[in-house]
């Protein structure tokens, strides 16, 4: 401990991320003042339970919905979807999501007369109200309640504590930020934002409320992350000067055109409320249930769906902050989807570090999916994978060697691996975390910040949208960080460079314009 009593634990500022000031401040004119009484500090004893609403219910929803249900101190009050429900979405596998309802439910017939993966908010409320008295058997639960728009949702369930938000990509910010003014702590799926421009006000958001909020990263929480930050700020392959990171991503159909004819809209199915903010344009089965990914208005493509996972990673890793330099290229571009393909390259800054490496040196990070790869390191003999379980990976190139792992830095080993059999790791001092759900459900109660939360995830995800803009514009981006801008291209068209600057902040469809929530 040195005099101040602060801890010489190994880049620990780093790894548990900034956390959210509960000072207050002011809003950029989005409805926050310092004169106004703000709702904070908004704790649950430790006798009550925690009621949550599960906001967007599809595939992942439920998958999400079902964590926390576990959770005995933990009460799901109400649902929300603008699906009522189908049996049409996306599975890792055949049956997955009827597999994981009936071990929750410890009844092998739930959903026998299931037509397909079957989920939307009839089928979420049914499943809260089967597992609380079915498996929980709570004599003072009453029902679940099941709501098309999010907005009536607040309106009705006054006492919610918190909100889980699973919505497609261009819906995050909009619910996250009026949950807030709500006094609501809020859970969200990653990427924390679609745009640059949310970004900014959802952590602006989290400062000003003090609010419990956690990006679904679970792997900030991992102990792959943490023996990661170790090594490297350790010196064990000195300066990092380049990170490869590769995605088998995209699953989903891109590199579309755009449907010109308009399909039924499905019974139950709220279309206009599920674009929100989006362009208006008429349904088309293309556009869902996952494959929303794959399109500009809704998605990010295969960086959106991964990159908050491994850039959370490098950043904390890395000590990084934003990028000065962005560039991209990819196979043929689409008016409104996105390509088939793309790389991307971020240049980052020399930063301050700490542990053996006081500065940090410049380091270049290369992103690659749709089953694209760096050059195989010529360390790996014949018969070594490059690639982990799931066909994906990482590879960070230092000084004095390399360190191949798993796509969020997993299962880390030194190149050659000839060099791990005299390998000693150095002691393992940084702070472990009880896992991201209880992280956030540790706030809620009192307890520190979530290392995901928005004011951290901020410039992760500003990094990673960054590297979308650079595909769209097909060329290399210099990005200002102090004033939230691209302040060149390469290619020197100003036209291009006033088209990107328009993508950090597109027109939003009335009445989600963020000045509505005031």
């Amino acid at each position: 401990m040195d005099a101040h009593g602060s801890s010489s634990r190994i880049s620990r500022r780093s790894f548990l991320g900034a956390s959210a000031s509960v000072a207050a401040s002011s809003w950029l004119g989005h409805g926050f003042s310092s004169s106004e009484t703000l709702v904070r500090n908004h704790t649950v004893a430790a006798h009550q339970p925690i009621r949550l609403a599960a906001i967007g219910v599809g595939a992942q929803g439920t998958r999400v919905m079902m964590d926390f249900l576990k959770f005995p101190d933990v009460r799901v009050v109400a649902v929300c979807d603008v699906n009522r429900e189908s049996g049409n979405y996306s599975e890792w596998w055949k049956g997955e999501i009827l597999a994981k309802e009936r071990a929750l439910l410890q009844d092998p017939h739930w959903g026998s007369d299931w037509a397909g993966p079957t989920c939307g908010r009839e089928p979420a409320r049914r499943l809260v109200e089967a597992y609380y008295r079915r498996v929980r058997k709570l004599t003072d639960y009453k029902s679940c309640a099941a709501y098309n728009d999010f907005r009536e949702l607040f309106e009705r369930e006054r006492d919610l504590d918190g909100v889980v938000v699973c919505t497609p990509d261009h819906w995050h910010a909009y619910i996250a930020i009026y949950a807030l003014r709500h006094g609501k702590h809020v859970f969200s799926q990653k990427p924390m934002a679609h745009t640059v421009h949310e970004c900014a006000l959802m952590a602006q958001a989290a400062r000003a409320t003090g609010l419990a909020t956690q990006v679904a990263v679970m792997d900030e929480a991992s102990n792959s992350t943490r023996h990661l930050t170790e090594w490297v700020a350790a010196g064990v392959i000195g300066q990092v000067r380049e990170v490869h990171n590769w995605s088998q991503r995209p699953y989903w159909p891109q590199g579309l055109p755009t449907p010109a004819q308009a399909d039924p809209i499905p019974d139950g199915f709220d279309w206009d409320l599920w674009l929100g903010p989006a362009p208006a344009r008429p349904f088309n089965q293309i556009y869902l249930p996952f494959v929303w990914r794959g399109w500009y208005d809704f998605g990010e493509g295969s960086i959106g769906d991964m990159g908050n996972y491994s850039f959370d990673t490098l950043f904390r890793v890395l000590d990084l902050t934003a990028p000065t330099r962005v560039e991209a290229s990819s196979t043929p571009r689409f008016p409104d989807s996105w390509p088939l393909a793309t790389t991307m390259h971020w240049h980052f800054p020399q930063r301050p570090g700490t542990g053996a490496l006081a500065t940090r040196a410049p380091v270049d990070i290369f992103w690659y999916d749709a089953h694209l790869r760096p050059p195989r390191p010529r360390q790996l003999l014949m018969g070594e994978n490059m690639d982990d379980s799931a066909g994906e990976g990482m590879l960070l190139v230092g000084e004095k060697g390399k360190i191949l792992c798993g796509f969020m830095g997993g299962n880390p080993r030194l190149l050659p691996t000839s060099r791990m059999r005299s390998f000693t790791p150095p002691p393992d001092m940084l702070d472990h975390s009880p896992g991201a759900y209880q992280e956030w459900l540790r706030a809620i109660r009192g307890g520190p910040m979530p290392r995901a939360n928005y004011v951290y995830e901020q410039v992760v995800v500003e990094a990673i949208l960054l590297g979308a803009i650079a595909v769209r514009a097909s060329d290399q981006l210099v990005w200002d960080a102090a004033t939230k801008r691209i302040t060149a291209l390469a290619s020197g068209k100003a036209d291009a460079l006033a088209a990107a600057n328009g993508w950090l902040n597109p027109p939003r469809r009335r009445p989600w314009g963020f000045e509505t929530l005031v």
